[in-house]
């Protein structure tokens, strides 16, 4: 028996995919293939935006005729679609050929959810709440030689449009002692970049362990890694943390950090929780103690009753703040939110001219940015080899993609490129040497 997994959304859900993988393994079923010879397949969901849930609605509605097709095949939908109030009702209406439903915090019980399909006709398995910070599932990872782990599940924020509280629940923190135990064996094992995960990784608590003691204590931890962390949220970005970052080489000095909106106003109806210039201001703390960090945004154009002038400060929030790229959203309203019920929606034309110019904004930042690299020699971590390009490719520490070639395999290990020419956020160059 095989089995497929359809991800959509977050790194977490990347990640969550790989315990899903874990648990199929550790049932029997053997290795991942193409979906038409599946004999399971899961999709695993996001509802942060409506993109999202329309892609999942329109794949899933698509295997109807496989199902019909291949007798015993089990179709499953977990993950934040399936935990959203009210969703499970659509999808047993719109998809009676699902066979099993579950949600963000039991991901665990999937094991036991196919051992009951066996006996019923389908299973539907949903928690309000995450009930352990441990859910026991081993992943299978596939990202090698890059591996996430999660410190936090869950969000406390309540931004307003934001509806991962209500389907991930509320914020809970890992044990900072097993958190170190999975960094040092992910490390014995050889991968080499460990990425901390969380919709709000500065707000962990253990006990007397906050985030800033947490991330010192991983970049601790003896062995050749790089070390990343997402996502902070600017109301908890800290002087602390800078100097932790300072302090410790392996923390790459490359900071995800959304600003969602450049407006006060804006930002206040978005219950963000800090101004524009407090933003600013962290954005400066960051650069004049590590000059060379860069920093990465996620930005919402269109949010209720956004005026011109509003958008505006927006564009000037990119080139301030000299954002090295950034993730850019038309303001997609969920069911449940706040901001779903606030008068003074933004026409479809009108959003779609402020995106379009936003990610103009934007683009020539990065390109402006990815130039300075020509002519520079830079380390990449080798993750995969581009069959289409005939080029292998890994991330330098800013986050940028580099592709080169080689005569040996390379692909987990740290390589020395000379970068010959820059297109967007990609670099393209010679190899030099690999340690």
């Amino acid at each position: 028996m095989n089995y497929h997994i359809v991800t959509y959304g977050c790194q977490m859900n990347l990640h969550e995919s790989e315990k899903i993988a874990g648990i199929l393994r550790s049932v029997g079923y053997e290795k991942e293939v193409p979906l038409e010879e599946a004999d399971i397949i899961v999709f695993n969901t996001c509802c942060i935006r409506e993109n999202a849930e329309n892609h999942a609605f329109g794949n899933i509605g698509a295997l109807k005729k496989l199902k019909r097709q291949k007798k015993g095949l089990i179709i499953a939908v977990g993950g934040c679609m399936a935990q959203e109030p009210g969703k499970v009702k659509v999808l047993q209406e719109k998809f009676p050929f699902i066979d099993i439903i579950f949600g963000t915090h039991n991901l665990a019980e999937l094991a036991s959810l196919i051992e009951r399909k066996k006996s019923e006709k389908r299973v539907v398995s949903l928690y309000e709440d995450r009930r352990e910070t441990e859910d026991g599932a081993q992943p299978c990872r596939t990202s090698y030689p890059n591996a996430w782990v999660n410190i936090t599940y869950g969000c406390n924020n309540f931004c307003t449009y934001c509806i991962v509280p209500y389907v991930r629940g509320r914020e809970k923190s890992r044990s900072a002692a097993v958190i170190l135990d999975e960094v040092r064996g992910l490390v014995k094992e050889g991968y080499k970049e460990i990425t901390l995960l969380g919709q709000n990784v500065n707000s962990y608590r253990d006990g007397d362990v906050d985030f800033p003691a947490l991330l010192e204590m991983v970049a601790s931890v003896e062995g050749n890694f790089r070390l990343r962390f997402m996502t902070s949220h600017p109301k908890d970005f800290s002087a602390r943390l800078v100097a932790v970052m300072k302090k410790h080489d392996k923390i790459l000095n490359l900071l995800h950090l959304p600003a969602q909106s450049g407006s006060t106003r804006i930002l206040r109806l978005m219950n963000r929780r800090y101004t524009r210039e407090e933003y600013l201001e962290k954005v400066a703390l960051l650069k004049r103690e590590i000059p060379e960090a860069e920093i990465t945004t996620d930005l919402i154009v269109a949010f209720p009753t956004e005026t011109e002038e509003e958008f505006e400060e927006t564009l000037s929030l990119v080139k301030e703040a000299d954002f090295a790229s950034a993730f850019t959203f038309i303001y997609s309203p969920r069911t449940g939110t706040e901001a779903a019920k606030m008068e003074g929606r933004i026409s479809d034309e009108v959003a779609k001219d402020r995106i379009t110019r936003l990610v103009a904004c934007v683009n020539e930042n990065t390109r402006r940015k990815s130039e300075k690299y020509v002519g520079r020699e830079i380390e990449v971590l080798c993750e995969d080899f581009d069959e289409k390009r005939g080029l292998y490719l890994g991330r330098e520490p800013l986050g940028r993609m580099g592709y080169f070639s080689s005569d040996t395999n390379c692909i987990g290990e740290f390589v020395r490129m000379k970068v010959t020419r820059a297109n967007g956020v990609s670099l393209y160059g010679d190899k030099i040497e690999t340690r």
